[in-house]
């Protein structure tokens, strides 16, 4: 099959790969119809984050479920599926506390590689959830966000409590933090302002619900959130890019007594105590525990409810995955369709 591989910064090829195999009888095996580029995708793209050699890339799909192992009993052959970024079995004490991306038995799907023809699921009765038929093609990239971006946004909101009567701020106006406004927005929060200098993602922002943009970053746009608030801050804000920066931002703009869901993928973040201390803000976050939301997000979607797809600006064919990449690091593309 083909898929994509990282050699290196900058250095991403589309080439021959095996074909997935039943390797446990928990295992499906996946014909993926759609996968992305993740933002997260750029850390080791960009050489932040090293690698030891070639490795495949993506861990957001959705696909037909081709081959099952002997013990899969909730997905058939013919499915059309939605997984989670991370597998997990859904049956563990954790899992069942609502944090399957801490599944005592998780498996991080990018490790496999999902922007590829095929994809081989671990723990597939516990990370994929079907929908309730085969989808028309203007549904697939909105499902393909419920995968990750889509549940990663959602769970920053709840873990910040977004909700009625709260002002919502995001830190981050990328995938990830756009969708946490449509969350934010879907939750309840009637006042929803978000910190983007992009024309182009200020006005998607605007149409998933954001009342109010800010264009400064650092102090001076905690300053500006805090005139919008009566000088009190956020009651909820949504941290979603992962540095020492956006950490502090979100800290810094969120009132004593309310609540930070971090989601952005964390890069050298180092806590001050003192000042963490002083706050007085509750901090929740982590890998967002998609498979958790993922049946009420299919369900959204499958009403259209919600078009989170929207997301999706460049939509290409898997084998000019590289040209994906190298638009969402040079910032002309918010997210990249790839289609096997």
């Amino acid at each position: 099959m083909r898929g994509a591989v990282l050699h290196g910064p900058g250095d991403v090829r589309v080439e021959d790969r095996a074909d997935p195999r039943i390797v446990q009888p928990t295992d499906a095996i996946i014909r993926v119809t759609a996968a992305c580029v993740c933002g997260s995708d750029l850390w080791p793209y960009r050489g932040i984050d090293q690698g030891d050699g070639p490795a495949p890339m993506g861990h957001e799909y959705v696909g037909v479920v081709e081959q099952t192992g002997d013990q899969v009993e909730t997905i058939k052959v013919g499915d059309f599926v939605v997984g989670s970024f991370f597998a997990s079995d859904n049956t563990c004490e954790i899992c069942r506390a609502g944090y399957q991306s801490r599944c005592v038995h998780a498996e991080l799907m990018g490790a496999i590689g999902t922007q590829a023809e095929y994809a081989r699921i671990p723990l597939a009765d516990g990370t994929l959830v079907a929908t309730p038929g085969q989808p028309d093609a203007g549904l697939v990239p909105s499902l393909l966000t419920a995968s990750d971006v889509l549940g990663t946004g959602w769970f920053g909101a709840v873990a910040a409590e977004a909700g009625p009567g709260r002002t919502v701020a995001v830190v981050g106006d990328g995938a990830v933090g756009l969708l946490g406004v449509l969350a934010a927005r879907q939750l309840g929060a009637e006042h929803i302002a978000v910190f983007s200098r992009h024309a182009d993602r200020q006005e998607l922002a605007v149409e998933f619900g954001a009342t109010d943009i800010i264009s400064e970053r650092g102090d001076q746009g905690v300053a500006q959130l805090k005139e919008l608030t009566g000088g009190l801050g956020a009651h909820s804000v949504i941290e979603a890019v992962g540095t020492q920066e956006s950490m502090m931002q979100a800290i810094c703009s969120t009132r004593p007594g309310g609540h930070v869901g971090y989601v952005g993928v964390s890069h050298d973040v180092a806590l001050p105590g003192e000042e963490l201390f002083f706050s007085a803000v509750h901090l929740h976050g982590g890998p967002a525990p998609v498979r958790r939301f993922l049946p009420e997000l299919i369900d959204l979607i499958w009403d259209r409810k919600i078009d989170p797809g929207r997301v999706f600006d460049l939509d290409l064919p898997l084998e000019e995955a590289a040209e994906g990449y190298r638009a969402m690091d040079e910032r002309r593309a918010i997210k990249t369709l790839l289609r096997p």
